[in-house]
This record gives C-alpha cells, structure tokens and sequence, in this order.
C-alpha cells in the first residue's frame, strides 16, 4: 500500500471529540487494509489516495481522514470508475457438459458442439454380438464422474431404441451430476389415445419407459422433446423424469423473415390440431385453418377460414408422414387463388422415401410444387434423403439444443 499526502495547508483546528467510531458500513472496506505506517503522523491531511494490490484485480480509493481527533476517522470512498461493469450473463460461467450421442445423430451432434465450447462431444462404440444384441462400450467412464452428461437419442426404428436405452440407463448410474436426454423426436406420439377397446396407447408406452430412467446424484433425468404431436402427453410422463417441451417453430420465423416477401406471408393450418397447437406462436401472421370433411368414402380437405389469395402461403403442421395431408392442402390452397405455397414440418418422418411425392415450383405454379418445404434434423435419415434436393431446405436445432443443454 502506498500513501500520497497532497501538498494542502494545515486545515483549521478542530474541537476534541470525546470519542469518534468508524463507520460500521466501511468496517469491512478498512478491515482489508493492512496497519499503515503512521496515520497519526498524517494527521494534517484531509485525503489520502491509495492502491489494494493483495487481490487479483488491484483497487483504488479514496480515504478521507478527520484530523485532529483521537483515533483518527478514515472512511473509504471507492473512486469511480469509467470502465463498465460486466454483466451478470458475462460473469456467469457456462456449465460444461459431456455430450454423447447415437451414431445417427452424429452430424447433429457435431453441430451442437460447434455452438459452444463448453460442450464437449464423447463417443460411445456400438458393436452388436454374433446373435445381433448390443455390445456396448463407454470409453473413460471413470472420466466424466462429478460432469454434467447429456445423450443426443434418436429413436427412428423399433430396431435402434434397445441399444439407445441400454446407455441412457447406464449414464446417469456413472456419478454424474446431471444427465439430460435429448430426443428431439418422440416417434410414437401419434398413437396417443384408444377409440376403441384393445387399442395400446404406445406413447404412453414409452413415456413410461423413459420416466423410469435411473436418477442421477443430480436429480431427475431432464428429457427435452420438440413439438411433442399431443400437448397432454405431457401428462404420461412420470415424476421421475423432468420433461422439457421445445419447438422448432422459432427456426422458421426466423426463415420466414428472411425471404424477400416476407410482408406477404399468410399461415395455414392442415386442421383444428394443428391451430391449436400453433397458433400462438405465430399470431402475428394473418391465418388459415382448413379441415377434413367426408363426402361419402372420402375425406375431402376444404378451406374453414381465411383467404389464400395473393399470399405466399406457408402450411405449417408438427410432422409428415405420407403427406397425404399437406397435398390436399396444398390444391386447395393454389385453387383459392395463393400465388406461392411452402410447408413446414418439425419433423420428417417420411417412410418409404414419401418425401418424393412434394415437388419444386420452379415457374410460379403453386399447384404443381412448393416454393419451399422446410423440416429440421430431428429425423437425421431424412436429412440425408432430401440434401440438396429442392423444394427441402434444412433448419437446424443445434443453436436451440445447446441453449437447452444450458438449462
């Protein structure tokens, strides 16, 4: 600690105090001060200026001293200064988190960890024995004792889900302080009701399966699921498991802004489930919700309300699975008079290659193909399927995957 005495004139005497304390709100301040040499021998100055260099980041202040008394009154002003502080998000360090994955969502997992350094990837071997049951490896268990672990699933086949479980019940059984599931696509969500007596609800099926994930020292597994097909399989979820709903809808409002006509867009909805589930999201655009009327042995997709005409119209729905649907849709919609049609699904499920029935509207003819159909990487197969194949166009969920993991 240095001391400076500025060159002042001795100040005027001042009368004797019977008995002065020091401040108790700067007691802590003046507690971190080593003893000085001799204040009293300072006893002229009114201010004295020094430096704390015993922490990492030295201080400055201001110590005012009233002279003449017995002890000395020293109060401690830290001097301003014109360096912003940081912020409390630049303060808070980001949780580190060991990510593993399936070999399907590799590529997605990449890019998750592209997003943020403080996920580090960890691969798991998948071999299978000679009867094709899973043989399975996690490389440096010991190493990820006392880390935050998370599982990147994909559940694309009844064929792969075994082996998945197998690791997502052995993680968070390793000493880990938390361990998150995440499985952007819940496939049996679907099959979530009965209408008639012998129905299986699969959903609730597996829902049950995942809520009896071992508990880790941290807590509960976290589950995060994007745009889950029914809201209230929510519900089928067990207390040992903390679901956490996402959405990919957020992806294509941002698209949708970046297209040259994005003043023009106009929202519609393939039926009642798919308003209900949506349109508070995407409540700034004006809407269209059809519905699917029988004539006779057929179900005839019709428009219920709104007006299509001059709009780029976007059909917006959670998945796709033949297409069926969203073709009707997209003839009615041309018919009604829209100038330009797209469609957007979080997932693509499309088995046996259906995604081949969505053609390209390359010359303005909304009737015969989309301008765009947008889908994210919850289904990697697709994604692989449709690459670089017009009217697909990929949007990622690496960015929101990794927020998540930040939770």
């Amino acid at each position: 600690m240095s001391y400076t005495q500025p060159p002042l004139p001795p100040p005027p005497s001042l009368p004797s105090h019977p008995k002065t304390t020091t401040n108790p709100s700067h007691r802590h301040f003046s507690s971190l001060l080593p003893k000085p040499p001799d204040l009293r021998s300072l006893k002229h100055c009114r201010k004295i200026r020094c430096e704390l260099t015993s922490f990492d980041n030295p201080q400055k202040w201001t110590v005012d001293c009233v002279t003449g008394s017995d002890p000395i009154h020293i109060i401690l002003k830290p001097i301003p200064s014109s360096l912003p502080m940081a912020s409390t998000a630049e303060l808070k360090s980001s949780k580190k988190v060991c990510l593993f994955y399936c070999a399907e969502m590799k590529a997605l997992a990449e890019r998750v960890a592209a997003e943020s350094d403080a996920i580090e990837l960890r691969s798991i071997t998948w071999r299978t024995f000679e009867d094709g049951f899973p043989n399975l490896f996690i490389a440096n268990a010991h190493g990820i004792r006392g880390q935050h672990v998370a599982f990147l699933a994909s559940f694309s086949s009844p064929g792969v889900i075994f082996e998945q479980l197998s690791v997502i019940y052995a993680l968070p059984k390793l000493f880990v302080s938390s361990f998150t599931l995440v499985l952007p696509f819940f496939p049996t969500g679907t099959s979530e009701r009965m209408e008639e007596e012998g129905d299986i609800a699969t959903a609730f099926t597996l829902a049950r399966i995942l809520s009896n994930v071992p508990i880790s020292r941290g807590g509960p597994t976290s589950l995060v699921i994007y745009d889950i097909h029914a809201l209230q399989e929510r519900f089928y979820f067990g207390d040992n498991v903390l679901p956490c709903f996402e959405s990919g809808i957020p992806l294509l409002k941002n698209r949708l802004q970046q297209l040259p006509d994005s003043d023009n867009i106009t929202v519609a909805f393939p039926d009642d489930g798919a308003w209900k589930r949506f349109h508070k999201q995407l409540q700034h655009f004006p809407t269209i919700v059809c519905a699917k009327v029988r004539e006779g042995d057929q179900r005839i997709v019709r428009i219920k309300e709104g007006d299509p005409k001059g709009r780029h119209v976007v059909i917006v729905d959670d998945l796709v699975q033949s297409g069926g649907t969203l073709i009707e849709c997209q003839k009615v919609l041309a018919k009604h008079g829209a100038t330009k049609i797209s469609a957007y699904v979080t997932h693509g499920i499309f088995p046996n290659r259906s995604w081949e029935r969505f053609g390209h509207d390359k010359n303005g003819c909304p009737e015969n193909g989309l301008a765009y159909f947008w889908i994210t990487d919850s289904c990697p197969l697709t994604v692989k399927e449709v690459k670089n194949k017009p009217p697909f166009e990929v949007l990622s969920l690496a960015s929101s995957i990794a927020a998540t993991l930040q939770i």
